[in-house]
Formats: structure tokens, C-alpha cells, sequence
């Protein structure tokens, strides 16, 4: 977490974690281990999870005979509720429906309500594009508007406002496809039995474990080659968006 750490002190004073999530598994697959990080050391996260996921990241769930869209909702709430616990995270549903997901008026002012009142230090969202999930880019595109608006867009406004979160991207399902840079690397190795209790949780998306687990292995290897640190075994990858600003190398 050191690179959360240079504007607003060290991660005991208390990082202040948003995750915004598109479907209800998203934050687990892909930031579990920032957001026990965050929790284990004394901070607080925050998931805000758009859709559950119910129509196009259910498939299991919907193999069921006589499944219905609310009772695969029930499951993936609870799922995911389960799941945030476990990381020590608030979970906050939205449910405004998926596959597409579709950002209204209401959405935006929602969102941005809610970065208000949670004042996040850091805000987690996904990458611009993503060619195999049109909800993924949707949510990149009502995170960025809604934390703008949260903090003022830079400026005085006639509403409350808060002071900018850093903001940075998780990565993708294919990092390749998707445009992702991943530019920051975050140590999960004292934290990656909790990730992998959460995702063990989401039961409609098994097969993402295995593939999950890969991924915190193989960016160990990067951020090992870069930092010489022999101790990182699993690791997740994220995109800075907002610059870093520093008083001293």
C-alpha cells in the first residue's frame, strides 16, 4: 500500500477505500486483496456494487430448474455479502440491472452522494474498455463523472464537496484487449488467505478462482523483478489515473 500512503499519511491513520464494482463478484476477483489490505491495517472499505450480475455473470445459477431473476439476485446478494465480510468491507447494492448496464440521472447523483458521504481517500473502478463486457466500461464512465462531481471538478461549488480521491483502475479480465497500463503494484501476500475465502464465497462463478489465483502469482513475479522483494508471493495490478503528487523521492 505504499503508494497510497504519500498525501495523507501512513495506512494506520486510516485509508478510506471505494470500490466501485459492476457486478456483484467483480471487487472479489479482482480487489480483494486491496481491499483486506486496507482493512487489516486499520483502514475502511467501502463496496458499491452497480447490478448483481443477475442476467450474464449467473450462468451456474441459472442451470437451477425453475430459477428466477430475483432468486439469483437473492443468491448473488448474499454471495457477495458474504464475501465483503469476510474482507471486512461494507457491502452497498445498487441493483440497477445488468447486461447493460444502463447510468441515468439518478445513478450519477447517487454515486456521487455516496463519495460525499463516505469521503474516500482512494477510489478502485474498472478500466476504460473491456471489447468481452459492455457493463465494465459503463461503470469506469459513472465512477469518474460522480467522483468529479464529488470533489467540485476542481473548483467552488454550490454543494458539498470533498477533497479529490486518488483514483486508479483494477485490472481486466484480458489486460491486453483492454487498454490497461499497469503501472502500480500492490503486495497481497499477507492477505491472500482472505481473498481466497472470498472467492471461494462466489458459488455462481467458480471457474474465475482458479484463473484469479493465477493472476496474484504471476504479478508476484513483476513487482518481485521490480522491487527485488523475494518475499512477494501473490500480487494484484492496478492502473493510477489520477497523478501522484510527492514532496520527496
Amino acid at each position: 500500500m505504499e503508494s497510497w500512503r504519500g498525501r495523507r499519511g501512513s495506512v494506520s491513520q486510516g485509508i478510506r477505500l471505494l470500490v466501485v464494482s459492476a457486478h456483484a463478484a467483480d471487487f472479489v476477483w479482482r480487489a480483494a486483496g486491496a481491499i483486506a489490505t486496507v482493512t487489516q491495517n486499520a483502514g475502511t472499505a467501502r463496496v458499491v456494487a452497480l447490478s448483481y450480475g443477475e442476467r450474464g455473470e449467473s450462468g451456474e445459477l441459472w442451470k437451477q430448474p425453475g430459477q428466477t431473476e430475483e432468486k439469483v439476485k437473492e443468491i448473488r446478494r448474499s454471495e457477495a455479502e458474504a464475501a465483503a465480510q469476510i474482507l471486512g468491507a461494507a457491502f452497498v447494492p445498487f441493483d440497477l440491472g445488468d447486461y447493460p448496464l444502463e447510468i441515468d440521472r439518478a445513478a450519477v447523483d447517487r454515486l456521487t452522494q455516496e463519495i460525499r458521504d463516505f469521503e474516500p481517500t482512494v477510489i478502485l473502478t474498472h478500466a476504460k474498455e473491456d471489447p468481452f463486457n459492455p457493463d465494465h466500461g459503463t461503470a469506469y464512465q459513472l465512477t469518474e463523472r460522480a467522483r468529479q462531481l464529488a470533489s467540485g471538478a476542481g473548483v467552488a461549488s454550490a454543494f458539498k464537496t470533498i477533497a479529490p480521491p486518488e483514483f486508479l483502475l483494477f485490472e481486466p479480465h484480458q489486460p491486453e484487449l483492454s487498454g490497461f497500463y499497469p503501472n502500480t503494484f500492490l503486495d497481497i501476500t499477507p492477505v491472500f488467505a482472505l481473498k481466497t475465502a472470498a472467492m471461494e464465497k462466489m458459488g455462481a462463478q467458480q471457474y474465475l478462482r482458479e484463473y484469479y489465483s493465477q493472476r496474484a502469482t504471476q504479478r508476484a513475479n513483476h513487482a518481485r523483478r521490480i522491487t527485488g522483494n523475494k518475499n512477494i508471493l501473490q500480487a494484484e495490478a492496478f492502473q493510477r489515473v489520477s497523478p501522484q503528487v510527492m514532496s520527496h523521492f
